[in-house]
């Protein structure tokens, strides 16, 4: 039988748990938000020291130059910014799981302390029905860790596929600057 005791202190257990989630989650907003004031202030000052770079271009080659130069780093800092949203973020899932997980583990400890209680006092004959029980609670135990390391090696191919996009955008970027020739003039051997 659960005690009021042990009902208090899950109780307690869970609540505490979801203000550590909450705080978490706070935390995570925060660092998002100073990342994006960070960016906003970055954009402000390349946004005006592109604006005072065009208004000193002279012909079209160097506007066109000057776009070119432009194009690398604003890609690179997109992908930056993009990586660093997706840090924050995978750093509130894994503090959150880590959480769960602890509670997942200590429930199920206390689960199974009180069904060995309950099957201890079993009545005699029944030793078919507590052994059919304690297979049945091994597979669901087996299962739970089957979901928790597929959970993971989800979290991995997701990271290993933002890093290959940001890679891919990187280098489609580089790849789109363009070198622009000099304009020949014309000799005044006329």
């Amino acid at each position: 039988m659960i005690t009021a005791d042990q009902f208090a202190s899950t109780g307690k257990a869970h609540v505490e748990t979801l203000l550590e989630v909450g705080q978490k989650a706070f935390e995570s907003v925060e660092k998002l938000v100073e990342l994006n004031l960070q960016t906003v202030r970055a954009s402000l000052d390349d946004s005006a020291d592109a604006a005072k770079a065009v208004m000193s271009v002279k012909d079209a080659q160097e506007l066109l130059a000057l776009h070119t130069s432009l194009a690398q780093p604003a890609a690179d800092k997109a992908t930056a910014y993009g990586r660093q949203v997706y840090d924050i973020a995978s750093g509130f899932h894994a503090d959150v799981s880590k959480l769960f997980e602890g509670q997942i583990t200590q429930a199920q400890g206390q689960f199974m302390s009180l069904m060995d209680g309950a099957l201890q006092n079993a009545p005699a004959g029944s030793e078919n029905a507590t052994a059919m029980f304690k297979s049945a609670m091994t597979a669901a135990n087996n299962a739970i860790e089957t979901i928790q390391k597929s959970a993971k090696q989800a979290a991995g191919v997701v990271e290993a596929n933002i890093q290959a996009a940001a890679q891919t955008a990187n280098n489609a970027a580089k790849a789109a600057t363009v070198v622009i020739p000099k304009a020949v003039k014309p000799s005044k051997a006329a």
